[in-house]
């Protein structure tokens, strides 16, 4: 009998131990266990290899809170909550909004159902709409075109379904193909397209700070914890401090790896950390180089290399 308690305290221990390490420690994984950039479920309908081609794998799914990520390859591109990247198909209309994809074709590009969906911070909220399809479901379009998802799109930030058949495109928040310098195109959008998905500026004022792929400033939030992992921001709060996307640990320069995990908030929205703690831009800042929400409330501060607030009272 002791025998056996002995057994059951130390399976005990061991799993409270790889909880405890789970952040700090160069896993790659969030405290509920979701390895970072690993495959989706079957279920979830992204294309792995135990799902692709199953019907189970297509059912619609909604996008809930679009996010925008600006990949250096193809510009501004939306993704869903979960960080994957939506497409357009060039044999849809959005004029008026039409899906010509069905059957076999929806087995590797996933609809987009539409419903609870909001929409990216900074971005125009009346380019959301929805399309009835042919067998009577509700679609997601952005600027009239119906969105999916590709299949063999794996992990947050894959693009795989990029010029598939000359005919399907990653997705820009208006629902135009994702190009780079879409949105203006001059010398400073190209600089900032060369980027890594984090990286270090050195401030004038405040010293080395994270920045995004974008150059904007990122900052974190007192009231958030970083073990056990919490989040403080929620609902509006997010209008103005959009969570950072995640972002593949190869893609970042000077910054700390310990704690680089990807945080399942309980809103279901997927948001990088450093250091295991959650990170955030600001939507006051307007361009590269703004740092506005330096100090905001006593409670916002952009973040260090190491992951220590910038300029907070001690």
């Amino acid at each position: 009998m002791n025998t056996w308690r002995n057994a059951s305290l130390a399976v005990t221990a061991v799993a409270v131990l790889a909880l405890t390490t789970a952040c700090g420690q160069e896993k790659g994984e969030s405290p509920n266990g979701q390895a970072v950039g690993a495959a989706a479920p079957a279920d979830g309908g992204y294309g792995s290899d135990a799902g692709y081609g199953d019907e189970s794998a297509t059912e619609p799914k909604t996008a809930g809170q679009l996010a925008v990520w600006d990949s250096k390859k193809l510009g501004e591109v939306v993704t869903d909550s979960e960080g994957m990247t939506l497409y357009r198909f060039d044999n849809d209309t959005a004029e008026p909004p039409k899906s010509n994809c069905a059957g076999e074709c929806e087995k590797a590009w996933p609809v987009v159902a539409a419903g609870d969906v909001k929409a990216a911070a900074g971005t125009d909220a009346s380019k959301i709409g929805e399309v009835t399809r042919a067998d009577g479901t509700k679609q997601l379009t952005l600027g009239g075109w119906p969105m999916y998802r590709y299949a063999k799109d794996v992990n947050p930030g894959d693009a795989n379904g990029q010029g598939v058949g000359g005919t399907w495109f990653a997705s820009a928040p208006d629902g135009k193909k994702a190009a780079l310098g879409a949105s203006g195109g001059d010398e400073a959008g190209a600089s900032e397209a060369d980027l890594a998905g984090l990286s270090v500026r050195k401030d004038p004022k405040l010293g080395e700070i994270v920045v995004d792929a974008k150059g904007m400033t990122v900052y974190r939030f007192k009231k958030d914890t970083a073990w056990p992992m919490t989040t403080a921001c929620t609902g509006a709060c997010l209008e103005k401090w959009p969570v950072v996307a995640p972002v593949d640990k190869n893609d970042t320069e000077g910054i700390i790896k310990k704690g680089f995990v990807t945080f399942d908030r309980p809103d279901g929205i997927k948001q990088q950390t450093i250091d295991c703690w959650p990170i955030y831009t600001f939507a006051g800042d307007a361009k590269p180089g703004d740092t506005n929400g330096q100090g905001v409330g006593g409670t916002w501060y952009a973040v260090a290399p190491d992951s220590k607030l910038v300029g907070a009272p001690k």
